[in-house]
């Protein structure tokens, strides 16, 4: 057995009384570390392995790779040819053998352009393997010449199986639209087909709720016998046409939908729409709402300006409170430690989500625990989001930068209130707003103030480092009230 040194199968060579051997190569990726190891040696077994039982009659070790003629004199039990005894021969005397040997010798050892040009191959191999690996994977699946026949099982024993049965769809529900064929391309097909009554009118009404807070069909996971009526059945339609027409384009519906006059009219709810049409199920005003778990943490996260905005990558670990995965695996004691810079400030589609100890932040938001498929969220509204928007590091940290960014408009406290308002709910303060703000302001200062080392708590939290050209009780002022932004019902609320 032979190895060159490339860290790849290949470089493997297998020889059987001198012979080199066929073998397959099942992976032949380029091992990333190193094969320096402190482990001894072991011949006939490996680590934690049964051990070979048997004989070995000779092991030999060298510290180069065998050329296949060294190995061919191995097998007929005669010594490694060494250089200076075959050197002694004169050249008409040599054997093929031995003149094979030296040039193989020559090539390998000796002759710089050959030794360069296998430097130079390494390396492109080297690079290639780079390029390789950079190239995303794409799972595709291909039908088998011959099925593996399907038998149905009995009371679904997998050793009583019955009859062989074929793959297809229902003949008494799919009797006329059904497709002919039976593969996966073909029922991809026909689902997406411009005369299939359903794929489309589910996609579109599911985007629709994703906007409006609920769809044409409420029931947004049900469209069969026991879901509910469309309330605007041709709406949906002409939507579901308008898809298939757009070649099944999400961009561009959800576009049509956002640039609609009834998205962009007035949230405002009269006394007559309380009374005629509470649940807005009419569209006479836009929805309200308050926004998704994921969307109310990164908002917080932009109004900042802490808020990452790189495409792709690794799971994240934000801010989570102390031990609570080491309570869930008791065993092995795995302990959630905190990304540090970048990896906190990422998109909350990114976090890595552990199903037995989900975020608990995300969760008093209603995000769904993962354990099931949930089509549509249940929608609440508790005092422990209040405290999580007041108490949560994400949103501490996130009210101390943006009260920061707060302080960084050259103009007094007015034009910095209009500023903050303008970042957060996208309108200047009412005149008894600002009031209410411009009195919390002052206590703060009063607060931080007479209490420096509460507002040197107070910047401390969040791994962001902290300026130091601000004092810090104004800046532990400008905190409060940005934190009260933060938590406000229209902050939270889609627009």
């Amino acid at each position: 057995l032979t190895y060159d040194g490339t860290r790849q199968a290949s470089g493997l060579q297998l020889f059987i009384d001198g012979q080199l051997q066929q073998v397959e190569i099942a992976n032949n990726n380029r091992l990333a570390g190193t094969l320096l190891t402190d482990k001894p040696f072991r011949i006939g077994q490996r680590q934690a392995s049964v051990p070979f039982h048997g004989l070995i009659d000779e092991v030999q070790v060298f510290s180069h790779a065998l050329l296949s003629s060294e190995v061919a004199q191995l097998a007929q039990g005669l010594p490694p040819t060494r250089l200076a005894t075959l050197l002694a021969v004169p050249p008409v005397n040599r054997s093929v053998a031995q003149r094979t040997w030296l040039r193989e010798f020559y090539a390998r050892r000796v002759d710089l352009k050959s030794r360069h040009m296998r430097t130079e191959l390494q390396s492109i191999e080297t690079r290639n393997e780079a390029i390789q690996k950079a190239i995303p994977v794409t799972m595709v699946m291909q039908e088998r010449k011959q099925r593996r026949p399907t038998p149905l099982l009995i009371r679904g024993q997998y050793d009583q199986p019955g009859e062989i049965v074929q793959p297809g769809l229902p003949a008494s529900l799919f009797a006329e639209t059904a497709p002919a064929a039976s593969t996966r391309l073909d029922l991809a097909r026909w689902l997406t087909a411009p005369d299939h009554p359903l794929t489309a009118r589910v996609a579109v009404n599911r985007w629709w709720a994703m906007l409006f807070g609920t769809g044409l069909v409420e029931t947004t996971g049900d469209f069969g016998v026991q879901g509910a009526h469309p309330s605007h059945p041709e709406l949906l339609d002409w939507l579901a046409t308008e898809l298939i027409r757009q070649q099944w384009n999400p961009r561009a519906i959800l576009k049509l939908i956002v640039l609609s006059a009834t998205y962009r009219q007035s949230a405002d709810v009269t006394p007559q729409h309380q009374e005629l049409d509470p649940q807005n199920r009419l569209l006479a005003r836009a929805p309200r709402w308050r926004l998704p778990a994921e969307t109310v943490r990164d908002n917080a996260l932009a109004i900042s300006g802490l808020l990452q905005q790189r495409i792709g990558g690794p799971s994240v670990y934000p801010y989570q409170p102390a031990g609570l995965w080491e309570d869930v695996s008791v065993e092995t004691r795995v302990k959630y430690v905190a990304d540090r810079g970048a990896g906190l400030y990422r998109r909350s589609m990114y976090t890595f989500w552990k199903r037995t100890s989900p975020p608990p932040s995300m969760l008093t938001f209603g995000a769904p625990d993962r354990e099931t498929c949930v089509v549509r969220r249940a929608r609440t509204n508790t005092p422990l989001q209040a405290l999580v928007l007041l108490n949560d590091p994400t949103y501490v940290e996130a009210a101390r930068v943006f009260a920061e960014r707060i302080m960084g408009q050259p103009s007094g406290d007015s034009q910095r209130l209009d500023f903050a308002f303008r970042c957060v709910v996208s309108r200047y303060p009412h005149d008894e707003e600002r009031a209410i703000m411009d009195e919390m302001l002052r206590d703060a200062r009063e607060r931080f103030s007479a209490d420096p080392a509460a507002a040197r708590q107070l910047l401390a939290v969040g791994d962001t480092p902290q300026s130091t050209g601000l004092a810090a009780a104004e800046w532990a002022a400008w905190t409060s009230l940005a934190s009260i932004l933060l938590n406000l019902d229209e902050t939270i609320s889609n627009p």
